[in-house]
């Protein structure tokens, strides 16, 4: 009589054999870095909360990202310290993408050490930027290359237009070496709000800007959304409109007519 055992079809026989050697690989990889992560750094001086989130793309194949948030109050040169040595760690673990808050900002540390330095510099200004009330900068590579994007959330819509210096040259705040783009909004009780976003390669949307400043100048703003492409900005009285689309589509000639929008609050 045959046993059990030869009716097995060779494969499965494989694969049974082979379980012990792949107990040391976690079947879920995002979630085991994110693990990994939150064990070499909690406790670790100066980092009030340890952060993770992991990603299990597929069995045995993930990734996971990892944030330090440090205590309030944690000096400058100490956060420096923690980035490069968040840089460090990231080098060694290159499913793991590395982040820090301090001060409300929240930065992703890069494995590259001119990158991490950058970064760490931008945090540095703006922590310290009486306009900033948060902000967060998060960086990705690809084939095309690594690129930026800086969020910040700015203190009023006056504050909001400030930030140019981070897509370009010579301000408070020194640009990025690598594709930046920026979004600086006001928070959402503040009247009037304000949203500027430049394009994918951080180009700035000077005539919506100027659209903007245009129809404020003359009458009551209730928010308003700048984009390289289009403006759309809300009045506080509907009756204003009778001028203010053709003060916006003077001021930003390269527009379409179509991308430049006035409307007043409630959609009027």
């Amino acid at each position: 009589m045959r046993s059990n055992a030869s009716r097995w079809p060779i494969p499965i026989i494989a694969f049974v054999l082979a379980m012990p050697l792949l107990t040391g690989c976690a079947v879920d990889k995002g979630t085991a870095l994110a693990a990994d992560f939150e064990e070499d750094w909690v406790g670790a001086s100066d980092v009030e909360k340890v952060s993770t989130l992991g990603d299990n793309t597929l069995p045995f194949m993930g990734k996971a990202i990892g944030v330090l948030v440090l205590k309030d109050d944690t000096p400058p040169d100490r956060v420096a310290e923690r980035a490069n040595e968040l840089s460090e760690y990231v080098a060694r673990n290159d499913s793991i993408t590395g982040r820090i808050t301090a001060d409300g900002i929240t930065v992703t540390v890069d494995a590259d050490k001119r990158r991490a330095g950058e970064v760490v510099a931008l945090w540095r200004s703006l922590a310290t930027d009486e306009r900033v009330v948060d902000g967060d900068i998060s960086g990705s590579s690809s084939k095309k290359g690594h690129r930026w994007l800086s969020k910040v959330t700015a203190v009023d819509s006056a504050g909001a237009l400030g930030f140019d210096d981070m897509a370009d040259s010579g301000g408070r705040h020194r640009p990025l070496s690598d594709v930046t783009s920026v979004e600086v909004r006001t928070g959402r009780d503040v009247r009037p709000g304000l949203l500027v976003q430049s394009d994918v390669d951080g180009g700035l949307p000077t005539e919506a800007i100027a659209a903007y400043e245009a129809v404020v100048a003359e009458h009551p703003v209730v928010g308003a959304s700048l984009q390289s492409a289009r403006v759309g900005i809300t009045l506080a009285d509907a009756a204003d409109r009778d001028d203010a689309p053709e003060l916006a589509r003077r001021a930003a000639p390269g527009l379409d007519a179509a991308a430049v929008s006035v409307t007043g609050e409630g959609g009027a």
